[in-house]
């Protein structure tokens, strides 16, 4: 054989890949069935991980519930204010200013650093006590639908301390159980409820002489979200739930406008008398409005057959002109604020920011399911308004400080901090200047 011949080599043969380890022409592998949904899902996960997702879904939710309810307080005081001989804007301009003056408490809430929360709590307090005491002075104080619990400020303004009293409680109970947890006094059942329940029971007591069960409800409720943050133990904190069961029962059973709130669960028929009047035809404005509503401004309950349709039945008046789809938007921006309030006090490490975020979050959420049950027929009509949501400045201006206060302690994380840092246009300048290299001009 000649030296110059060349070896023939028979090329390799093609080597099949199984079906299981095919390659895509994207170079990525197949994924398994569901796939698509478990990305999606590690996603939503992973974005709700970041540090600034608590403070966006708080901000955003807090300003279009807000939004949203002065749309439909426009839209369900119209006929009530022409009844009145009002401008048909009237109840709108009101709430508009109120909702002005309550975005600059909510952005000064949310700049203000927590010593000086902390540092307030005490004054608060003192002034909701000194204003709730100043209702119950005759010649001062006024009623409005039997209840004595508002002041009257001068033309078409009142005030309602009770609603400012939620705010007090919640900072006030937070300092003196942060102050008690750094003392390690909180293991001695004394400690954890004097003087907090004493104090909460007085402001319960001044409430009701002037016959606001649902405020009342709402206090209570955010009297135990503390006790429960600060761990109370079981029997303790059955104890306490018997004492204010036992309470409220004996309040409902003498009073009898309370009795019949209470028989008026479920009805479908407005009764003798049209004892249910208002449950009845709140049930029928969610029922007409359907799965999109009859349109903005088209309601026929609000002519004058649902009572308060702009402050506590507006839930229902929104569902008969947005339909199922404007209620469970509603209900979505309650949850994803709830949620986050929780999120907020989940994570920190300071003990009044952990009592103060979930007082704040107990008094929304608890708020928001009390007004939105008595509007389903699930729970007796306690008259408190949807927060944020409701006509009613005396009961917008410190829920928004209060939004404004779970914004500023999600900011307060250390890596919000830093991301917020970072996102600074001077941070960001100077950080894009170190990256660049310096390139030649050219010229000599």
């Amino acid at each position: 054989m000649p030296a110059e011949e060349s070896v023939r080599v028979r090329p390799a043969a093609k080597v099949r890949r199984p079906a299981s380890v095919r390659v895509r022409s994207t170079g990525s592998p197949r994924s398994p069935r569901g796939g698509g949904v478990r990305r999606l899902y590690e996603r939503a996960r992973r974005a709700w991980d970041r540090p600034l997702t608590a403070y966006y879904v708080i901000l955003g939710a807090g300003l279009l519930i807000t939004v949203l309810g002065l749309v439909m307080v426009y839209s369900a005081s119209m006929i009530k204010a022409l009844e009145l001989g009002k401008p048909g804007t009237y109840f709108f301009r009101k709430q508009f200013l109120a909702a002005v003056i309550g975005a600059g408490l909510m952005a000064l809430a949310a700049r203000m650093p927590v010593k000086l929360h902390r540092a307030l709590s005490y004054p608060l307090l003192m002034g909701a006590v000194f204003l709730m005491v100043l209702v119950q002075v005759p010649g001062i104080g006024m009623s409005v639908n039997g209840n004595r619990n508002w002041l009257y400020l001068g033309g078409p303004f009142q005030l309602q301390p009770s609603e400012f009293g939620k705010m007090a409680l919640v900072l006030w109970g937070a300092d003196l159980l942060a102050r008690k947890q750094d003392k390690r006094l909180l293991t001695q059942w004394k400690h954890m409820l004097v003087p907090l329940v004493p104090v909460a029971f007085m402001l319960l007591g001044l409430i009701m002489l002037g016959g606001d069960m649902g405020t009342a409800i709402i206090l209570t409720a955010i009297l135990f979200g503390l006790l429960w943050l600060a761990g109370a133990p079981t029997r303790l904190f059955a104890g306490v739930l018997a004492t204010a069961g036992l309470i409220g029962f004996l309040l409902i059973k003498t009073s009898p406008n309370r009795m019949s709130r209470l028989d008026c669960m479920g009805a479908s028929e407005p009764g003798p008398g049209g004892s249910c009047w208002q449950a009845v035809h709140g049930i029928y404005a969610l029922a007409s409005g359907g799965w999109f509503g009859s349109g903005l401004g088209a309601s026929v309950e609000k002519w004058g057959q649902l009572p308060e349709p702009h402050t506590d039945f507006i839930f229902a008046i929104t569902g008969e002109e947005l339909g199922l789809a404007g209620t469970l938007s509603v209900l979505a921006l309650f949850a994803a604020l709830g949620y986050a309030g929780i999120r907020v006090a989940g994570r920190t490490e300071d003990p009044f920011v952990r009592y103060a975020a979930g007082g704040v979050t107990t008094w929304i959420t608890a708020q928001a399911v009390i007004n939105i049950g008595a509007v389903l027929g699930l729970l007796p009509i306690a008259g408190v308004p949807l927060p944020l949501f409701s006509y009613g400045g005396s009961a917008l201006l410190p829920t928004m400080f209060a939004v404004g206060l779970l914004i500023a302690f999600a900011r307060d994380e250390p890596a919000a901090k830093a991301a917020l840092a970072v996102r600074r246009p001077g941070v960001r300048w100077k950080t894009m200047r170190r990256r660049v290299k310096k390139r030649p001009s050219g010229e000599r």
